[in-house]
């Protein structure tokens, strides 16, 4: 089982980014998929979930609502983050992580065993 995101960057206030999570070992309709964020000197917090429940129900933490957008395209077993209207605040490193014992979405990132690598997003003028 593997995750491996992509698609960070540097972009000025306001700008966009889409990160990718590309899952190989497992499908998409088995386990949920959160992305988490941590800047320097800070812990790291969820910024994001899909669950791979039917209805594939999506997450977000409050400081993201209205700006990011979580997705999936099952047949490139790949996980989206879209990212609009960035504050510099945003600027940390973004993983995409699993959980394989759920389905189900966990704002605890004790409870994700396989992680990504990271891709660093940097928001700045």
């Amino acid at each position: 089982v593997q995750l491996q995101a992509s698609g960070g960057g540097l972009v000025q206030p306001g700008g966009s980014l889409r990160l990718s999570c590309v899952v190989s070992g497992f499908t998409l309709d088995y386990y949920a998929i959160g992305w988490f964020r941590q800047a320097p000197g800070k812990q790291r917090e969820g910024v994001s979930c899909i669950s791979s429940t039917s209805d594939g129900a999506t997450y977000y933490a409050d400081f993201v609502k209205g700006r990011f957008t979580i997705s999936r395209d099952d047949a490139k077993n790949t996980v989206y983050l879209q990212m609009n209207s960035l504050k510099p605040e945003d600027t940390a490193v973004y993983y995409c992580a699993t959980d394989q014992r759920t389905r189900l979405c966990s704002w605890l990132y004790s409870d994700y065993d396989v992680w990504g690598q990271g891709t660093q997003v940097t928001v700045s003028s």
